[in-house]
């Protein structure tokens, strides 16, 4: 199975333009499918967590449908054929 990961468009030039990144395997937690994602687009990684390895409060990361700040965070179990989605936050005023 593969974990396929929906890119937002400022992430694009570090993964070779491609919206949509398909990595083999079957991660068991959003942490270790974030790590593969890093290892096939090292780019990503500064641009995605800080450097304590935390999903920066900018982004939102979602698997499936779910937040995992509110499922685990990095720890979110993951199913096989999971997808997860990058999501810059929108704020205003």
């Amino acid at each position: 199975m593969a974990v396929v990961f929906h890119i937002p468009g400022y992430l694009l030039p570090f993964t070779a333009r491609r919206s949509r990144v398909e990595l083999e395997g079957s991660p068991g937690t959003v942490g270790e499918a974030l790590e593969a994602l890093f290892q096939a687009h090292p780019g990503v990684r500064d641009r995605l967590v800080d450097e304590l390895g935390r999903v920066r409060l900018h982004l939102n990361v979602f698997a499936g449908t779910e937040s995992i700040r509110y499922t685990g965070g990095l720890a979110t179990p993951l199913a096989n054929g999971s997808e997860i989605s990058i999501v810059p936050a929108v704020s205003g005023g």
